[in-house]
């Protein structure tokens, strides 16, 4: 299956994009369900939506955000949870915030935690999934290895993603949890239409892996070659090794 690719200038011109895209989806069905990410490259794209959202006057009280992983551990207020990033960076901006999931990262039972979790999505699917890429080409905390067929589950991170998740816990990366709960690639894979963001130069390995090589679990990325409507929103230097014939323009706000 051939992904829609739009690739920018520059980050800001791809998280206008980005915004724009997940405004368009909102205006046309307000009861969007949508999984969000977290992590640096969506900063940006947070501030614009929030301020689409006020420009025109549009309405998150009807849909329903979920978030695609938590730290194990770690609770709604902690300064390191996804929960405490959304609330932040977004949820505390709109007017009319959307209803919002999250896995419980201090939940007593991890393993019921996510299938209550699995359950949720399932329960009526997800209209538009939004992800970032980690540099080893994780798609939510889904690592190298992940089976493409894993749901909602505990995982173990890698040293190399818990080391890029160090400047958010002091700098140590001894400081990032060492597991978390996550969707699984089959939960992702089951969303109706999917949105990828990656900025800058050290995403473009995972990028051109991803697109350009063979659908392998050692790149958690490349199962979304199986998935019908998926596009790619890349800035000049996250794109810069995708060899051209696989750069192929494609709208995301359609």
């Amino acid at each position: 299956m051939t992904p829609r690719i739009q690739i920018y200038d520059t980050y800001e011109a791809m998280s206008d994009a980005a915004a724009e895209a997940i405004a368009h989806r909102l205006a046309a069905r307000p009861g969007l369900r949508l999984a969000l990410p977290t992590g640096h490259t969506p900063l940006l794209m947070y501030r614009r939506l929030a301020a689409l959202t006020r420009e025109r006057g549009l309405r998150w009280d009807r849909a329903r955000v979920f978030l695609l992983d938590e730290y194990l551990g770690l609770g709604a207020d902690d300064p390191g949870s996804f929960r405490r990033y959304i609330a932040e960076h977004f949820l505390r901006h709109l007017d009319e915030p959307p209803a919002l999931d999250s896995l419980d990262g201090r939940a007593a039972d991890p393993d019921a935690e996510c299938a209550r979790y699995e359950a949720a999505i399932a329960a009526g699917g997800l209209d538009l999934v939004v992800l970032g890429v980690g540099r080893n080409g994780h798609i939510g905390f889904n690592e190298p290895g992940s089976p493409f067929t894993s749901r909602t589950r505990v995982v173990t991170l890698a040293p190399e993603t818990r080391a890029a998740n160090a400047p958010d816990f002091g700098g140590d990366p001894a400081a990032v949890p060492a597991r978390a709960l996550t969707v699984g690639i089959a939960t992702i894979l089951a969303g109706r239409e999917v949105l990828v963001l990656a900025a800058g130069s050290a995403k473009a390995e995972a990028v051109e892996r991803a697109l350009a090589g063979p659908v392998d679990p050692a790149v958690p990325a490349s199962a979304l070659q199986r998935h019908p409507r998926v596009t790619w929103l890349l800035d000049r230097e996250a794109a810069a090794r995708l060899p051209e014939v696989t750069s192929v323009r494609g709208g995301a706000g359609e």
